[in-house]
């Protein structure tokens, strides 16, 4: 069993990489670059291609499936970037990947608190020598309902986090979950938006929850209140946050994905004009705290990651059940 990886990060993924395909008994060959039609061919020879987050085309699946590659495996949670529904048209296995969800939970505590805190506005003052209180009052995560939209593994992980810090909690999910009903009550997305100072994503991203947050959602939030997404940019409606914030109906955006971050993200773009895409507006803006979508990088993720995804192959190549199959 051969495995190419692409856009294979030697400082981070390289030593699990070479652990697990030895473990499992698989040759690993792999490049850089990011998959395009134009270099399918790297993958000649190998049953099984590697991805993450780069587009997933159905021209490149074709020729994917005409090089002999059986099974593509993208090491991510999200999986919107491949063409699904090609790929069952012409039989080409895909899955995806879980991973230990809770640095994620973590860095969305990080996010609320440091919006509460004011911590970006405190740096900055910091920073520039000004040591003023003037607009740095703030307020405390215990006097506040937090809202969490989704209730999976890592939803339910920032429930149980929050609650050590004495604030109301509440969640949404499509069922009942015994595990969130712990710490939370569970109520309809509307009276959530409307009760919820802060409201956190944790949904994957499909056809229905694409934009579940635009402007009528934020017409029934609390005036003033804040959003959190670590999940998936696409979730938000961009535009529609916009108008949210400068007409005050939402205070603060704490952002860890955003809608336009194929070609931006893990990427050195500093020689971008990036003034015109959503990441180069939101980041200028004084209620808006931005991150590139780190929230999943912790040394347990990166290992689950990698291995979750070989794993995958290796039972299909057995022909047992792949874990996470989604064609």
């Amino acid at each position: 069993m051969k495995v190419f990886v692409y856009n294979f990060r030697r400082f981070d993924e390289e030593e699990f990489f070479v652990r697990y395909t030895k473990e499992m008994g698989m040759e690993l060959a792999w490049t850089e670059e990011a998959p395009t039609l134009e270099n399918c061919d790297l993958a000649a020879g190998c049953d099984f291609v590697s991805v993450i987050t780069t587009p997933i085309t159905a021209p490149m699946l074709d020729r994917f499936r005409e090089l002999g590659v059986r099974m593509i495996s993208t090491r991510t949670i999200g999986y919107d970037h491949i063409d699904l529904k090609h790929a069952k048209e012409i039989g080409m296995v895909v899955s995806h990947i879980t991973y230990d969800p809770e640095g994620v939970a973590e860095y969305t505590v990080m996010g609320i608190l440091m919006a509460v805190r004011k911590i970006r506005e405190v740096m900055e003052h910091t920073a520039s020598g000004d040591f003023r209180l003037n607009g740095l009052m703030a307020g405390e995560l215990k006097d506040m309902t937090v809202g969490i939209i989704g209730a999976g593994r890592i939803g339910k992980s920032v429930l149980r986090d929050l609650s050590g810090f004495g604030c109301r909690l509440c969640y949404c999910n499509r069922s009942p979950s015994v595990e969130a009903d712990r710490y939370a009550e569970r109520v309809e997305l509307g009276e959530l938006l409307a009760k919820s100072d802060i409201v956190s994503l944790h949904l994957e991203l499909n056809a229905d929850t694409k934009h579940i947050i635009g402007d009528d959602a934020f017409s029934k939030m609390k005036k003033g209140a804040i959003l959190v997404n670590t999940a998936r940019g696409p979730l938000v409606d961009t535009a529609a946050l916009i108008r949210a914030l400068d007409s005050g109906r939402i205070g603060y955006a704490v952002l860890d994905v955003f809608e336009d971050e194929f070609g931006l993200c893990y990427n050195d773009c500093r020689d971008m004009d990036l003034e015109e895409r959503w990441f180069g507006i939101l980041r200028k803006r004084p209620d808006v705290l931005l991150t590139h979508h780190m929230a999943f990088y912790y040394t347990n993720a990166v290992r689950d990651m990698v291995y979750n995804c070989l794993y995958g192959m290796k039972m299909f190549g057995e022909g047992k059940e792949v874990p996470l199959r989604l064609a």
